[in-house]
């Protein structure tokens, strides 16, 4: 199978321009012949990088209040156009898609956004959005903590495929949930910055006997439209690069197949196959030989609070 990493910036808080661009590299990665290409976490329409920045904890802020409010209103709804522009591209061009974005609400939380992962494939359409079950630190002022609903594996071309959102990598049931679920090829996205994903990456190929890809995004203050709030006191403060990327690939058993890729734009191809995963297994198969059922038992709520819960 050939996957790419779409190591690449959004047009930050803009989902219009960023569905565009999205698009035009699904139509490039048909090209490469790609079978799969994922985002970074967030790529639809940014990441919420004020916040660590701006003191975002400030009770009743007034200008984080006017930066959320802009926020939210480039987030998608589930049920949106975006969503189905981008089912029609992934289809027209043969190639799935796992992508970041955020999400907002379309009833219940429509005030609320949530960091989640869409996935699609090229033949079954959408296949699931999963929600970032838990912001990290910062995160959690801007995102409402998610659930397990699509906490789940999907078959594309093959391969049984699952994905998680940035350090919910480190939760290691979140991982084993995945494995149980037949995972060959994990996929983790991120905002940009390598040192987050240190170690878990080729942890998570060594432990699960699975492909390993993470993807990291790029951004720069020159990429955050003039009009949000925070744009000229972060620029007048000194920053200019938010993220540099770090893409990477670790093969089951933890071999590091390429590097993180420091301040490349654009998408990092792989091929990949499923006879390595099975002779990583032959040592270590954690959902099976070289698992106690009997001893442990995991249970999990796949559940959603929406509209329908609330009317019985």
């Amino acid at each position: 199978m050939k996957i790419a990493a779409a190591q690449v910036r959004p047009h930050w808080m803009n989902k219009k321009a960023t569905l565009a661009k999205a698009i035009d590299l699904i139509a490039e990665a048909a090209s490469l012949d790609v079978e799969l290409v994922v985002f970074p976490e967030a790529f639809l329409s940014g990441y919420p990088f004020w916040l660590c920045r701006t003191d975002a904890a400030s009770f009743e802020d007034s200008k984080q209040s006017q930066a959320y409010a802009q926020f939210i209103n480039e987030a998608i709804e589930a049920d949106g156009p975006e969503i189905a522009q981008l089912v029609e591209a992934s289809r027209d061009y043969k190639v799935s898609v796992f992508m970041g974005m955020n999400e907002r609400g379309s009833a219940v939380g429509r005030g609320s956004i949530y960091c989640a992962l869409l996935k699609i494939d090229a033949e079954q359409g959408l296949l699931g959005i999963h929600r970032k079950m838990t912001p990290t630190h910062d995160e959690r002022l801007c995102w409402a903590p998610g659930d397990a609903q699509e906490l789940r594996t999907h078959k594309i071309k093959g391969f049984q495929i699952g994905g998680l959102c940035c350090w919910e990598n480190w939760m290691p049931l979140a991982r084993f949930t995945l494995y149980s679920g037949g995972e060959e090829l994990h996929v983790s996205i991120w905002p940009g910055n390598a040192v987050v994903s240190e170690n878990i990456v080729a942890a998570t190929a060594r432990e699960g006997g699975v492909w390993s890809l993470s993807v990291h995004g790029l951004l720069s203050m020159s990429d955050v439209p003039d009009d949000f709030i925070f744009k000229k006191q972060l620029v007048d403060e000194g920053y200019d690069i938010i993220f540099g990327g770090g893409s990477a690939l670790y093969a089951p058993g933890g071999a590091e197949i390429s590097a993180p890729a420091i301040g490349i734009e654009g998408l990092i191809c792989h091929d990949i196959d499923l006879a390595a995963v099975y002779a990583a297994r032959h040592f270590l198969d954690i959902t099976g030989h070289y698992h106690r059922a009997d001893i442990f038992d995991l249970k999990l709520r796949a559940t959603r609070f929406t509209e329908a819960s609330l009317r019985g």
